[in-house]
């Protein structure tokens, strides 16, 4: 066990952005992470879990401890006819996960191929695309309790999924660090196609089998979203808004146009990308800040950016859509500092 002293972030932020800790360590096993709990630093410091930082905004250098899950072996649990019930560690990258799934063939999460970030920033995040979420395959998620030193196995109802959150990230943020997470896969093909337009691309490469499912993802999601290594990002930036369908009725009188999906008999999803074109946002930079061109959810460092100046842009972007359309967009990333 390790405690490195002002510690570089820029390689745990997709956004690159030059910022750093007070103290940074590393673990690979619950064991390694009591020993971490039980030091001096961290008592007298406030402490952050990060996975590869897909999904943070640094808005300055961080005070305190940062820790880190190096935790990346996979194994089967357990398997019959029907399903394979697969275990992973929270520092595993979650692409390398969806990649091992799809080379063996086993159904699931082939929808979430190529998103950023590790298996226990999955677990937090509740991370989805085309139509499926991450709580959708989970069986249950192992933890240590920070506070008592306890492993726990939470099901998926102990963590409270919903729509990108969960008890990780609002009434437990702090209180547990994710050590590994379950996965009930299928044996069977379960393609899901909630999305005609990934079930249109799919079926112009050929088959819907788990590879061209993978390849067609992943070709659309590089098609619209930058590199981070090339153009700092955190992907999607703002959770799509889900209004009441009194508000979608009255919007779609001035806005026929505006696309939607309904969530419920009570509600609609509009997409936060459309919302934010039509303010003019598209394309366009704040200082060293941007809005991508070619996707106008994804908030880009364009070299040199801080964190203060992503946030102000969100900030303005927020304001645009909600003067225009009465409509909060909400953030999907998480703001630190």
């Amino acid at each position: 066990m390790k405690i490195t002293e002002n510690f570089s972030l820029k390689a745990f932020n997709t956004f690159g952005i030059e910022t750093s800790a007070r103290w940074f360590a590393s673990f690979s096993s619950a064991d390694e992470l009591r020993k971490i709990t039980s030091s001096s630093v961290y008592h007298s410091s406030p402490s952050l879990l990060i996975g590869r930082g897909s999904n943070l905004l640094f808005l300055g250098n961080y005070p305190g401890l940062v820790l880190h899950s190096t935790h990346q072996k996979v194994r089967v649990v357990e398997h019959d006819n029907s399903t394979v019930l697969l275990e992973a560690g929270a520092g595993m990258l979650w692409d390398d996960l969806v990649a091992y799934a799809v080379k063996n063939n086993w159904w699931g999460i082939e929808n979430l191929s190529l998103i950023p970030g590790e298996v226990g920033a999955a677990a937090v995040q509740n991370i989805g695309a085309y139509g499926v979420e991450f709580c959708d395959v989970i069986d249950s998620v192992y933890v240590l309790n920070l506070s008592t030193g306890q492993e726990m196995k939470l099901s998926v109802s102990d963590c409270g999924y919903g729509y990108r959150t969960s008890i990780f990230k609002t009434s437990a943020r702090g209180e547990f660090a994710v050590l590994s997470v379950r996965l009930r896969l299928s044996r069977a093909a379960e393609p899901c196609f909630s999305y005609p337009h990934l079930e249109e691309e799919v079926l112009k490469r050929g088959k819907a089998d788990l590879a061209t499912i993978r390849e067609t993802v992943i070709a659309i999601r590089t098609a619209k979203l930058p590199d981070p290594v090339v153009l700092g990002n955190a992907g999607s930036f703002f959770m799509n808004p889900v209004v009441p369908v009194e508000k979608w009725s009255q919007l779609n009188k001035e806005y026929p146009e505006m696309p939607n999906y309904k969530v419920s008999d009570h509600q609609v999803k509009i997409p936060a990308a459309w919302l934010i074109e039509q303010c003019g946002w598209k394309g366009r930079n704040l200082g060293n800040a941007g809005v991508y061109e070619y996707q106008p959810l994804v908030l880009v460092n364009r070299g040199g950016a801080t964190g203060r100046e992503i946030a102000d842009l969100a900030a303005h972007i927020q304001q645009s859509v909600d003067e225009r359309f009465g409509i909060q967009l909400i953030p999907e990333v998480n703001y630190i500092g």
